[in-house]
């Protein structure tokens, strides 16, 4: 069942293979497995992808259901956990995780060496209702800040506010002629996450007027697109607090950035594990002493 639902997930038996960290071949034996059982068709081939029957469109609501209260069964048994020790997972974005966490990490590890420590990082959330992670790291746009209202199961705290700001080499600067104005970024080169143009529609509602000609590579990886800018590709976007700290790079256009408020969340049924709640606290005080202003 469960390979059932990732794969009307993902779309495709591959990508739930990845999803699962099985193989295709034995996730398409499963699925196939469930459909002789129930005596049904469940999806249908559309192109390449994989698209839901009618009788797995009414199957996935039940699988889902499924899932959820698994999930809630596993939370709740982890929530009885009153151990300092066993494992904790971490989710931060891949720059934060990179940058940030490294010596945090030791110094918990020093202290609590029964605590064993797994960190994503990744630049996707993390659903921490289905147990992807313990404890995750976010940036919320304001607007969204108030988590208890949006997401009721979650419990968050607030670490403070970081700025983002635009960052390139001093090559790059010099090629470009170091622009002083948002006009004269105009004609820089930008590196891109994706090719949707939600990275260029973000910076042009902020008083910019950029072309899809200003993106020229693009990168879903925060890291790559640090090291192509740290190589002089281009301008990239980063938290003040890393970007400030690579003498190879320097701020573009100085006196703009772009402030979100920073998040520890966690999910409210693990509030009564202690190994966890212990992590939680931990990372906020540390967390809270780097950041900029407190």
């Amino acid at each position: 069942m469960r390979a059932f639902l990732v794969t009307a997930e993902e779309g495709s038996l591959s990508a739930a293979a990845r999803s699962l960290n099985s193989s295709q071949p034995t996730i398409g034996r499963q699925v196939s497995a469930l459909e002789d059982e129930l005596g049904v068709a469940l999806f249908e081939r559309v192109g390449t992808r994989l698209e839901l029957t009618a009788a797995g469109l009414e199957l996935v609501q039940h699988a889902q259901a499924m899932s959820d209260a698994a999930a809630r069964a596993s939370l709740t048994a982890s929530g009885q956990s009153q151990a300092i020790e066993g494992s904790v997972c971490i989710s931060a974005g891949e720059m934060f995780a990179g940058h940030a966490l490294p010596p945090i990490i030791e110094k918990l590890r020093r202290q609590e060496p029964g605590i064993e420590i797994e960190i994503v990082a990744s630049n996707s959330t993390s659903d921490l209702r289905r147990r992807e992670a313990d404890i995750a790291f976010r940036a919320f746009q304001p607007s969204h800040a108030d988590i208890r209202l949006t997401h009721p199961d979650l419990f968050a705290e607030k670490v403070c506010d970081m700025a983002s700001r635009f960052y390139a080499s001093s090559d790059y600067l010099e090629r470009a002629g170091y622009p002083q104005t948002r006009e004269a970024l105009c004609g820089a080169d930008f590196i891109d996450f994706d090719d949707t143009g939600a990275y260029r529609g973000y910076l042009n509602q902020l008083g910019f007027n950029l072309a899809p000609r200003n993106f020229p590579v693009r990168a879903e990886s925060h890291l790559l697109q640090w090291e192509l800018a740290k190589q002089g590709v281009g301008i990239v976007t980063t938290l003040e607090m890393i970007g400030d700290a690579e003498p190879s790079m320097q701020r573009v256009l100085p006196d703009f950035a772009m402030v979100r408020s920073m998040w520890l969340v966690m999910h409210r049924d693990l509030k009564t594990s202690r190994r966890v709640k212990m992590v939680f606290d931990y990372l906020y005080s540390e967390l809270k002493a780097i950041c900029p202003g407190t």
